[in-house]
């Protein structure tokens, strides 16, 4: 029987144009694998739109069409990157519809999302993160600069208000704009190591392996503007001796299980001396073709679409 998904994309965040990429993409994937697709949009201001749905005015208004949507499928795609998306809150809507997901559930996507959190969950399964601290927006103006680090919000995605501060003089500015993002601040060491990605995988049946890991190689922080104006470039597989490549997949794994995730996630690492550094977990990682999770699996011999087709046979 054909299957009939609904993929969603935008979302209330500063990922929405990213997330929108995203859903046309796994949109048009499933297409292609025969798949009965329909498409929701999420705009900035939370009110779902689709053809399939009445013209609504509010959020709440149109959420109550869309749940008849919702409803009406086997599969939800929520390609919708960042909070109110990622951080599990469409995972939980699908699971009190009682509709299959792909990804993630509530509790991985909430504390993946959660850079704080996961660094405690990544410790706990001893991996290395960088040393860092937690501050609130009120406090601020008691933060003191000890030496450079990377100042970034807890829960934004796509590296929005992540900054290389160097020197005292940037450290309020940069705070400040950390927490245009998220009340909550992560002040974290500067990490001196090669920037790898390692995607894993939880297929039909519950198994779960890495791709071959990517490498980053970017001039300075891998930032928003560096994600996405094309100066970043990207090796895969990464030339790593076995030993390396055998760790990284390792903690990978491990913080995959750790977690509790589904679908697929996109863990990334510092590799430095001391081995691998966990920097964050993304469970609703973009999804274009020519994004890092789908160029890993490609080098696996995995295609796109048939990438984006293990996804959804995974969740039924």
């Amino acid at each position: 029987m054909t299957t009939r998904v609904l993929v969603i994309g935008g979302g209330q965040n500063a990922e929405h144009e990213v997330s929108l990429g995203s859903a046309a993409a796994v949109a048009a994937a499933l297409r292609m694998s025969d798949h009965d697709v329909v498409c929701a949009t999420i705009d900035r201001d939370g009110v779902w739109r689709s053809d399939a749905l009445p013209v609504a005015q509010s959020p709440a208004a149109s959420l109550q069409h869309a749940l008849g949507l919702i409803g009406g499928v086997d599969v939800v795609f929520p390609a919708v990157h960042g909070v109110l998306g990622e951080d599990g809150a469409l995972a939980a809507l699908c699971a009190l519809a009682g509709v299959r997901v792909v990804g993630s559930g509530l509790r991985a996507g909430a504390i993946g999302m959660d850079k704080w959190t996961t660094k405690l969950v990544a410790r706990a399964v001893g991996l290395g993160t960088a040393r860092g601290r937690l501050v609130d927006a009120a406090d601020i103006g008691d933060v003191e600069f000890d030496g450079p680090v990377v100042v970034k919000p807890v829960t934004a995605g796509s590296s929005h208000g992540v900054r290389l501060v160097a020197e005292e003089g940037e450290l309020r500015e940069a705070l400040y704009e950390a927490a245009r993002f998220d009340r909550r601040i992560l002040v974290e060491e500067v990490v001196r190591g090669r920037e790898i990605d390692v995607a894993v995988l939880r297929e039909k049946g519950g198994v779960r392996w890495a791709a071959p890991p990517l490498e980053i190689h970017a001039a300075g922080v891998f930032d928003t503007a560096a994600k996405y104006d094309g100066t970043a470039r990207f090796t895969v597989p990464a030339a790593l001796d076995p030993g390396d490549a055998t760790a990284l997949t390792r903690a990978a794994v491990a913080v995959f299980d750790a977690l509790g995730c589904d679908g697929v996630a996109r863990m990334d690492f510092f590799l430095t001396d001391r081995g691998p550094v966990l920097n964050e977990v993304n469970t609703m990682p973009g999804m274009t073709a020519a994004s890092q999770v789908p160029r890993m699996f490609a080098a696996a011999g995995v295609s796109y679409v048939d990438l984006v087709a293990r996804l959804v046979r995974a969740a039924r």
